[in-house]
């Protein structure tokens, strides 16, 4: 992106499966045509996620549990959802790839190393 340039939401909304790196690409054209790259230091980026988690929280404070697929919500309820759920995954992509971290390579390594810790329970017999 550019600078002035502005992401085409309808182009941006038919990919379903953009990976990880397409996305770091992503926040690193819009920080540098922004002059953001100075502000994007790892605690910064952590401190703005961590608000952000907190935004996530505050939808689901007071609702109890809620059924998988959240079928009691409105559309517009799920769409602040899925905003929020994005912003933390931009940040900690963002986070990431500022401390040098493939954050694909080591959540791919994370459930390894899980279903080694955890084996099925089948295994445990």
């Amino acid at each position: 992106m550019g600078e002035g340039e502005v992401v085409n939401l309808e182009e941006e909304q038919g990919v379903m499966d953009i990976s990880l790196k397409d996305l770091s690409r992503k926040l690193e054209e819009f920080a540098k045509a922004r002059d953001w790259e100075k502000f994007h230091s790892p605690r910064n980026l952590l401190l703005a996620m961590v608000g952000e988690v907190g935004e996530l929280s505050e939808i689901f404070q007071w609702k109890g549990e809620v059924d998988k697929g959240l079928p009691n919500w409105e559309d517009a309820d799920k769409e602040h959802l899925g905003e929020e759920l994005s912003d933390v995954l931009l940040y900690l992509i963002r986070l990431a790839d500022i401390c040098g971290i493939d954050l694909g390579d080591a959540a791919a390594k994370k459930i390894v190393k899980n279903a080694i810790k955890y084996p099925p329970k089948a295994l445990l017999k």
